[in-house]
């Protein structure tokens, strides 16, 4: 996806206290040294992403403290922790949306199919084409359902129709309504919006502008599908497709998801990892794992209740 494309982003809040860098605690968290052991998540097949020492800093707020963690290819990731912990910052670090911050510092290697997407000359077009975004909040632009999915491929030069193109011979109308049609299908919305392409998408419900989204991000034929707390805004019943969506891209597409809501990381997710207060993973092991039976006292406090 360009980087003009999906622009919006929130930020975190901060931890609510502080000590030392190394024993940040929010109220009713105690402390605990966390185990190399506790993030070293095995799995099968291959890596996706490997992320090394991965720090980042607005200005003097530290928000991640040498985070490391291998995500697997095809399969859903679930990011959970309490507000400030730095889980969203880490999701932004995977397509560099944090260069925006002007504050935001960043240090590591995050290492996207082994090349180091941080080095010198990375192209963040290219980048962000491979590793698309879908936001919190539901952000169609204020064109019709169609144009919306073909923006992306219409920027890259993907797809060229109108006059100019028609005079040429190049007209790509026929490409563009494939592309349409493939990526509303892939969202499971085309059922649903088939007879009205051409409507303002911002007449759709929240959440069907929110798979529009996601079939606008599926149409430069991502690899990668980030998404931060993407139902958050949503009633159940658009929540519910929204699961069952991610399901489904899951079989083609690595997706990793930021989520508030722990019943939908253990619904959604094959691996979940924990963030917590100053910026440290916690704990990372296959969801079940971590929901049944999580090594850290901390991630168990967190997953019962008594803070976050």
């Amino acid at each position: 996806m360009s980087s003009e494309i999906d622009s919006t982003e929130t930020e975190e809040e901060p931890a609510t206290s502080t000590t030392d860098s190394s024993s940040v605690t929010t109220t009713g968290e105690s402390q605990e040294k966390i185990q190399d052991e506790w993030t070293d998540y095995e799995f099968d097949g291959e890596t996706k992403f490997s992320v090394t020492d991965l720090d980042v800093w607005y200005g003097d707020d530290h928000a991640l403290q040498s985070v490391s963690m291998d995500i697997p290819e095809k399969s859903v990731t679930a990011l959970i922790g309490p507000s400030g912990c730095g889980k969203s910052t880490f999701l932004r670090c995977l397509n560099r949306m944090n260069d925006r911050i002007k504050a935001a510092e960043v240090d590591g290697t995050v290492e996207l199919d082994g090349m180091d997407i941080y080095q010198d000359g990375t192209n963040l077009v290219e980048l962000r084409k491979r590793v698309g975004m879908v936001f919190q909040h539901p952000n169609p632009f204020p064109k019709s359902i169609k144009d919306n999915i073909s923006y992306g491929p219409r920027k890259h030069g993907d797809i060229d129709t109108g006059l100019f193109a028609r005079l040429l011979g190049r007209d790509d109308t026929e490409e563009e309504l494939e592309l349409v049609e493939r990526c509303l299908k892939q969202s499971a919305l085309w059922d649903e919006v088939n007879d009205r392409l051409d409507d303002n998408a911002l007449g759709l419900s929240g959440g069907q502008q929110q798979r529009l989204c996601i079939a606008r991000c599926l149409a430069v034929d991502p690899e990668v599908i980030l998404m931060d707390e993407p139902a958050s805004a949503l009633d159940p019943i658009a929540t519910a497709k929204i699961e069952d969506l991610i399901d489904d891209l899951s079989e083609d597409y690595t997706v990793v998801v930021v989520t508030h809501n722990m019943q939908q990381a253990a619904r959604i997710s094959d691996q979940t990892a924990v963030f917590l207060t100053g910026g440290e993973l916690a704990e990372y092991d296959d969801t079940d794992k971590i929901f049944e039976n999580p090594e850290s006292q901390r991630v168990e406090d967190y997953i019962t209740g008594k803070f976050g």
